[in-house]
């Protein structure tokens, strides 16, 4: 091999590693770091931040229910809400990641009502009232998408 290419090789391993360094030093980042860094993003960016911090209270939830720790359960509840809440309207105002964000609180929408029909009867409105608000956000991220038109407006 000359030099110009193994110069070349060279470049690109160190391209490669330190891509996969930053990648993996974003995933040991904590919730709050998260939180902080999603309220000091650009617009464009925070929709996607803030349903990353909704991802992680689902997974949360399940955990507290699966431990039994009540209190945990539902904190985690109204983090999911609040941080679509945040998601919806960065995506709205932005006018970025709209798609992605819809899509995002359906898949966690669907996690919190298969997660009803297992919890404890006490335990389901307050499930079934975070599923709804997320439809809720569903429901002003599509029209944003694809309007309120009537056939007449065509």
């Amino acid at each position: 091999m000359n030099w110009g290419m193994t110069k070349l090789v060279g470049t690109i391993l160190l391209i490669i590693l330190s891509a996969a360094g930053a990648s993996f030093g974003k995933s040991d980042e904590t919730t709050e770091e998260l939180i902080a860094r999603a309220e000091a993003a650009r617009p464009d960016q925070q929709p996607d931040l803030y349903m990353e911090i909704a991802q992680r209270a689902q997974k949360s939830v399940a955990d507290a229910y699966k431990d039994d720790k009540s209190e945990e359960f539902r904190a985690g509840l109204q983090q999911i809400v609040k941080y679509s809440d945040k998601a919806r309207s960065a995506a709205l105002q932005s006018g970025k990641r709209v798609k992605n964000t819809e899509i995002k609180i359906r898949e966690i929408a669907i996690r919190l009502r298969d997660l009803k029909l297992n919890v404890d009867v006490d335990d389901q409105p307050p499930v079934q009232a975070a599923a709804d608000q997320l439809e809720s956000f569903r429901t002003e991220l599509l029209h944003a998408m694809f309007g309120t038109g009537t056939k007449s407006d065509k």
